[in-house]
């Protein structure tokens, strides 16, 4: 299977997202949060990095529980406004 080459602006969510999940995550490690919501750090690394800029929702999910976020917030904070 080839995938689809990201956008410019699809790069540019996932770094909000990880940027957000950096923040939230505040002194707490990333392996403490990544074993929480049941993923590897490896993962919550790429994504912090943005490296990986399009997670599994429910991997996003699961994340921002941990974290105290909700799915509304993140999606504000990381999907501009409909023109």
């Amino acid at each position: 299977m080839v995938r689809t080459p990201l956008t410019p602006e699809e790069r540019e969510r996932g770094e909000r997202l990880g940027q957000l999940l950096r923040e939230a995550r505040g002194g707490r490690s990333m392996a403490e949060v990544a074993a929480r919501a049941g993923v590897s750090a490896e993962t919550l690394r790429k994504i912090e990095t943005g490296r990986a800029p399009t997670p599994a929702f429910f991997t996003v999910a699961a994340l921002a529980q941990v974290l105290g976020l909700s799915m509304d917030e993140l999606v504000a904070l990381c999907v501009p406004a409909p023109v």
